[in-house]
């Protein structure tokens, strides 16, 4: 599992006392759980490799995976073989999968990754801050990747989840995924599809 921990966070804090640092630590992450659920998605915008850019409110009526992801985190990577199962097997009944990638060099990491993935969904770049700005995560606080938001067909974020969580466990997250995204296409959950694992049995 991917994930940006302190260390962008220590180097703009190297100076202060370690005290200091571990006080501005613990108190930022308190707050992870303080994202407001459900609440109002705000329109974000996604930069394409094709210099154009693509908009969530572009898909208002349908119901909206956005996964944030590490081009090289081989737990994001599974994320998104998960997503382009469910864009296959949903696509026609009103979901939409999107993605973004969030490391430093995903404008030039990508075309590579889109390459060798060929996800059946758009997948863009993006800043990390407006990430976190959009997943009200702190932004002192490295997100564990890959990220994940589910929208809903009236534009309502109704959950979120983060790499660390139970939810995005590698083993169980094809079965997460895809049971959240038959909740909020109003469909019966219980319904397994054949040969559907977990999850892709990748490492961290």
């Amino acid at each position: 599992m991917a994930d940006y921990r302190f260390a962008q966070f220590a180097r703009k804090h190297r100076r202060q006392r370690p005290a200091a640092v571990l006080i501005l630590a613990l108190a930022a992450a308190t707050a992870l759980g303080a994202a407001n659920i459900p609440r109002k998605a705000p329109d974000f915008a996604i930069a394409m490799s094709d210099g154009k850019k693509m908009f969530l409110s572009q898909y208002q009526g349908k119901v909206v995976a956005l996964l944030f992801i590490l081009t090289t985190c081989p737990h994001c990577q599974g994320a998104v073989r998960c997503l382009a199962e469910d864009q296959n097997e949903f696509g026609a009944r009103g979901f939409q999968a999107l993605g973004s990638a969030v490391e430093a060099a995903a404008k030039t990491d990508l075309p590579g990754f889109l390459r060798q993935f060929n996800p059946p969904f758009p997948v863009g770049y993006n800043q990390l801050m407006p990430v976190l700005d959009f997943m009200q995560h702190p932004p002192m606080v490295g997100p564990r990747m890959p990220l994940i938001a589910f929208i809903d067909r009236q534009g309502i974020l109704q959950a979120q989840y983060e790499g660390q969580e139970a939810f995005l466990a590698q083993d169980q997250m094809g079965k997460n995924i895809r049971a959240k995204i038959m909740e909020l296409l109003g469909e019966d959950a219980t319904k397994k599809k054949e040969g559907r694992p977990g999850g892709p049995p990748h490492s961290h």
